[in-house]
């Protein structure tokens, strides 16, 4: 695994917005970053990334048989009582995903080790499936990276592949997709996605979170008054579990991508769970309730809200002193600690890796780096290659 330096594409930003990609730069700050890109064997690919991968997604899917019915556990993951039941009926239904995106510290020489799942709205989709890959063939054909180069990314064909088959088992003829007002990544990813499920000869419709209405007969209903039958959201489940229509989503007849399930499995309760489950696997790194006696035993770990997104009011504490922190909302639902494993610094920066799957199958990868130890919202994102 090499951090590679190279020259940017004189003509990106231009190509960027004939594409769409308009949140490149965020706040005079770069988000998309080919001042370098990283490079991987294919055997660390197959091997370290996404065997794992596969793996751990089955082992987050046994977490979820595990909780589903037991009250205690669902206390544990802060779900509502009110939601037990539908979240339940929707595991037991084997209503549909679409996608999930798995974070990885990984060096290139130890075993990959597993963070958390971001798992009911991840984002970076647009830029893993599609620019990164728009990257990749531009830089071939202009002579300035090998025609052996290759990218672990199927992530278009799976989306494309993924909604004609959601396509045929849906009473529902149109999807509608929707995220929030007055953000500018979001709308980009729920754009690629309405593109991708174009493409597999879908009817979909965009709204806003903000204009879904509710009409007498408590159906979720767009600007038009429409029923909405089948429903992505970009806006996550225990959001929506403390709205106050919340209390529709069971009986509004909408089927959601992703299913209510998934709030189980992309809540920071999974990784205790996990550890409880299949203690000492090589990919997992010990974690506990904050509560827990065992999790005096860690010193060195990060400390992380049940809830948390994006970084958020995650801390790094060492020898009982706080070494990094990052602001945020969360935290009043309670924390989960976990055994800190550094990521890997390559110069100043700190990498991640998300790895995607598709209809539960390993799809992708995409780097994040940071000064900061934290990844965050606003971490840049480079390319990748296999060499």
């Amino acid at each position: 695994m090499l951090r590679v330096t190279c020259a940017e594409r004189p003509d990106w930003r231009e190509t960027a917005e004939q594409y769409g990609f308009h949140f490149h730069t965020m706040y005079g700050e770069p988000y998309w970053d080919e001042s370098a890109y990283y490079q991987f064997s294919l055997e660390q690919i197959e091997q370290d990334i996404e065997a794992p991968t596969a793996e751990i997604h089955q082992m987050c899917l046994a977490v979820v048989e595990h909780v589903v019915g037991n009250e205690e556990l669902l206390r544990r993951f802060q779900i509502p009582e009110a939601f037990w039941d539908e979240i339940g009926r929707s595991w037991f239904a084997h209503e549909d995903s679409l996608y999930s995106r798995i974070d990885l510290c990984y060096d290139g020489k130890s075993p990959a080790k597993f963070l958390e799942n971001n798992a009911d709205t991840p984002t970076s989709l647009y830029e893993t499936g599609f620019w990164q890959w728009v990257w990749l063939q531009q830089q071939v054909d202009r002579g300035k990276l090998s025609r052996n180069a290759d990218q672990f990314n199927s992530l278009q064909e799976r989306l494309i592949e993924r909604f004609k088959a959601l396509k045929v088992r849906q009473t529902s003829r149109l999807l509608h997709l929707a995220s929030c007002k007055d953000t500018i990544e979001d709308r980009g990813t729920v754009q690629y996605l309405q593109d991708c499920a174009q493409q597999a000869g879908l009817l979909n419709d965009f709204i806003y979170v903000e204009d879904i209405g509710i009409n007498e007969d408590q159906r979720f209903v767009d600007q038009l008054g429409k029923p909405i039958n089948w429903l992505f959201k970009l806006y996550p489940w225990e959001f929506m579990q403390r709205e106050e229509y919340g209390e529709y989503v069971a009986k509004s007849g909408t089927t959601f991508l992703e299913p209510i399930w998934k709030s189980l499995v992309s809540n920071k309760a999974l990784l205790p769970l996990l550890w409880e489950l299949f203690p000492n696997h090589p990919n997992l790194l010990p974690a506990y309730f904050e509560d827990d006696p065992r999790a005096a035993e860690l010193t060195h770990y990060v400390r992380k809200p049940i809830f948390s997104r994006e970084g958020a009011n995650i801390s790094i504490v060492n020898q009982g002193e706080v070494v990094a922190k990052a602001e945020g909302p969360y935290g009043e639902e309670g924390y989960i600690v976990q055994a800190c494993h550094p990521l890997p610094k390559f110069g100043d920066n700190h990498t991640l890796i998300g790895s995607w799957l598709i209809d539960d199958q390993p799809a992708g990868i995409s780097l994040r780096e940071d000064k900061h130890p934290i990844t965050q919202d606003l971490s840049r994102f480079l390319p990748h290659i296999i060499l």
